[in-house]
């Protein structure tokens, strides 16, 4: 008589996700998030002086606060069991296309995912307004280029962006929607 197969566990439910809208009050959320991601995402593709760099460009409180009131970027924060964990830019730019400025996910978090449902909320929410496209800048050596293939995101355009007196040197990806 053959062996009935072992029990298998119970799939495990995934975490609660909750994801808001930022406001200015929630500057220092994202600051900490920066903090986090930041320096993990980037330390094996520019030198630790640009990192430096454009960190003190892009997260303080102040440049945060000019890219909600002055740029229009429409910041989303990602909660998995209450906490912080993630959170993504956007904004409108010409012709019915958006971009995605920003994408960071915890390290502990990523891979699980939450960069997938951050994507797909600024997808809907550029949608809901009228949206046609996508875009997003990847640095060239950036491993996250693969994911964004994976999000159906495709190569559009190669394009070196000037940060003070460094360069990135970005692919920049778009998808219709």
């Amino acid at each position: 008589m053959p062996t009935p197969p072992a029990p298998q566990p119970a799939p495990q439910s995934a975490p609660p996700l909750r994801i808001t809208s930022a406001t200015e009050q929630d500057i220092p959320v994202i600051v900490a998030l920066a903090e986090a991601t930041w320096e993990p995402t980037y330390r094996f593709i520019i030198s630790k002086e640009q990192l430096d760099y454009m960190y003190r460009v892009i997260y303080t409180p102040a440049s945060l606060r000019r890219q909600m009131r002055e740029q229009h970027h429409q910041f989303l924060l990602a909660y998995v069991d209450g906490q912080p964990s993630g959170f993504a830019s956007y904004s409108e730019k010409p012709a019915g296309v958006y971009h995605l400025n920003k994408i960071y996910v915890l390290p502990s978090h990523q891979s699980q995912g939450l960069g997938q449902r951050l994507i797909g909320a600024v997808e809907a929410a550029a949608r809901q307004a009228g949206g046609a496209a996508l875009e997003l800048n990847v640095n060239r050596h950036n491993p996250a280029l693969a994911f964004y293939e994976r999000q159906g995101f495709a190569q559009h355009r190669e394009e070196d962006v000037p940060i003070g007196p460094y360069w990135m040197n970005d692919y920049v990806f778009r998808k219709e929607l």
